[in-house]
């Protein structure tokens, strides 16, 4: 996603602290050490989160008796502050009381059952807080216990691990009263993500103040991309970053991984452009099911027609070349008819895949960024072909860039007559004109306007679509620093960003009206393995962790954060 001919990067506006008004707070893998100590008056159950335990049988921690003593009410020193997690809640109450920790005899109590869709998600945070008994039914919530419930109309007939439709779906109320607390959320994703805030709050502060905490997203779709085609990640690395990300509350992961470099999935379909180190499907499946388990969407992304070298070295007759015959790297001949064949097959495969739940979102990402042919000063000279083509499917005025709006197209419906629903391309995918416009239903992921001829994201709101932010001066971590790169920093994300500076260092310029969650939904940060040998993969962990926290803080909440980022850098550090 970097392009050699990239411009001079422009110089970076100076950083403030900004006016405090919000707490926050961070959890995931890189920060999975022991819990701190907590002086409590009984003995304190508190012990580290075992990742492996994500993929344990529902039921398999739990005990449906009630444990010695557990009436009685136990005795801590009392939850002072606020909440102190990443990203901070939205707003809590404060009420008189000692709060809630974790004590012996504690309890998470289901009232709705071993088999209802939140069994999981109570077990896994009776497991984050060192192993606490679940039980289930009509029990009585003693002194000590989470209580933990769905809440709304048809709460009980919801399908589990669904992920959330809107920003409202994952909202989550957690009530601390008399030793006692209480998580309930419309949905079994509001309730995961109460049971982070518990997680990160025992581990920050041993426990949760007395009160009220309603928390809610400030936008819907929050996330990180990882290139895993340039350099390849291991299944472990991915299941890491993964929970990781669902410890922060984000909720999509995007997995670029056909590009120049590599093939990195197996094909059954093609099995000669599949790269030496990859990922097998059954490893891809386990992939896709933590992430599911954890209320987060894997968004799969092919990249065509650009980005294809790896495949195409196995179909030179589809490479694209120039006038003078020279072949183009990475890029593939659109005018010709077998193109499409070969990257339909491929589609094809990988969409069923990557399988969506019934009802849920099915994404899909196109790519579309960075055709060569219209990196060109005169591509109709230098692609006599495609003009060809262009004239002859659009007229005698076609161009380039409407036989490639046609191209990606065609593979939307591809992809969409296999079920996906949410499609998405690169903002350097989509072109203007009278002829052929980019299917209206899909999204614009932009990441760059730097490079001539780039449109504003705003002339794309002001036409009606919807834009992700992708911002490649704030949220892209490309190895090596190539073109002008420079790693991004959590402070500078957490300072000087939110999800309306879409490009360069400015909130889009357009009414407030197209500026909502429905408009630009989120933002994800992006990892581009461009120099692959440049950082190891425990590098590459440690340089992202601070940036996905800020990041996580942003698209959560849209107030000013309240902590310094000395503070909010010390809280992550510190949960």
């Amino acid at each position: 996603m970097s392009n050699p001919m990239r411009p001079p990067r422009a110089p970076r506006p100076s950083a403030s602290l900004r006016p405090a008004t919000t707490p926050a707070r961070r959890s995931g893998p890189a920060a999975r050490s022991a819990l701190p100590a907590v002086a409590l008056a009984g003995a304190l159950l508190l012990a580290g989160c075992s990742d492996a335990a994500d993929t344990e049988p529902p039921g398999s921690t739990s005990a449906k008796v009630n444990p010695p003593g557990a009436g009685a009410t136990p005795t801590w020193a009392p939850v002072t502050g606020t909440p102190q997690v990443i990203p901070a809640v939205r707003d809590f109450r404060r009420a008189d009381g000692r709060g809630w920790r974790p004590s012996k005899g504690a309890r998470v109590v289901v009232p709705a059952g071993e088999k209802s869709n939140v069994a999981d998600e109570a077990q896994r945070m009776a497991r984050d807080l060192g192993g606490l008994t679940v039980v289930y039914g009509d029990q009585t919530v003693q002194p000590g216990d989470i209580e933990v419930k769905l809440s709304g109309k048809g709460s009980a007939d919801q399908a589990d691990n669904v992920p959330a439709g809107s920003a409202a779906d994952e909202a989550y109320t957690l009530t601390a009263d008399n030793t006692r607390l209480t998580l309930t959320a419309p949905t079994d994703a509001g309730i995961f993500y109460g049971t982070r805030t518990v997680k990160q709050a025992v581990r920050a502060a041993g426990g949760l103040p007395e009160g009220t905490i309603q928390d809610r997203p400030g936008r819907p779709q929050r996330g990180m991309s990882l290139d895993n085609a340039r350099k390849p990640y291991t299944q472990d690395w991915i299941e890491a970053r993964i929970r990781e990300i669902a410890d922060l509350k984000l909720n999509q992961f995007q997995l670029h991984f056909s590009d120049d470099q590599g093939f990195r999935i197996q094909s059954d379909t093609h099995p000669e452009i599949v790269s030496a180190d990859h990922l097998t499907k059954a490893q891809v499946r386990q992939i896709i099911a933590l992430a599911r388990s954890l209320h987060i969407s894997v968004v799969p992304e092919l990249d065509s027609p650009g980005h294809l070298g790896a495949v195409l070295a196995h179909y030179p007759q589809l490479q694209l070349r120039n006038a003078q015959g020279r072949v183009i790297p990475g890029a593939i001949d659109i005018s010709n008819p077998k193109s499409a064949q070969l990257i339909d097959s491929l589609l094809r495969e990988f969409s069923d895949l990557f399988t969506n739940p019934e009802g849920a979102p099915a994404y899909w990402h196109l790519g579309g960024d960075e055709y060569q042919a219209l990196m060109s000063s005169s591509p109709s000279t230098k692609y006599p072909q495609l003009a060809q083509a262009a004239r002859a499917k659009y007229g005698p005025n076609g161009t380039i860039e409407d036989l490639t709006t046609g191209w990606l197209n065609d593979r939307q419906k591809t992809v969409q007559a296999k079920g996906k629903n949410r499609i998405e391309a690169w903002n350097d995918g989509f072109f203007s004109s009278p002829r052929v416009s980019p299917d209206k239903n899909r999204m614009v992921d932009y990441w760059t306007g730097k490079e001539a001829g780039h449109r504003d994201p705003s002339s794309f709101l002001r036409e009606g679509r919807n834009v992700m932010n992708f911002n490649d001066e704030y949220l892209y971590y490309v190895l090596g620093e190539p073109n002008q790169f420079v790693y991004p920093t959590g402070q500078r994300i957490y300072e000087s960003w939110t999800p309306l500076v879409i490009r360069g260092t400015q909130p889009v310029a357009v009414p407030a009206g197209m500026t909502g969650p429905d408009r630009i939904p989120g933002a994800r940060f992006a990892i581009w393995s461009d120099r692959a040998q440049a950082q190891t993969q425990a590098q590459v962990a440690a340089g992202i962790r601070l940036p996905l926290a800020a990041l996580a803080q942003k698209t959560w909440d849209p107030r000013t954060p309240a902590l310094s980022w000395t503070s909010f850098k010390a809280l992550a550090n510190r949960v």
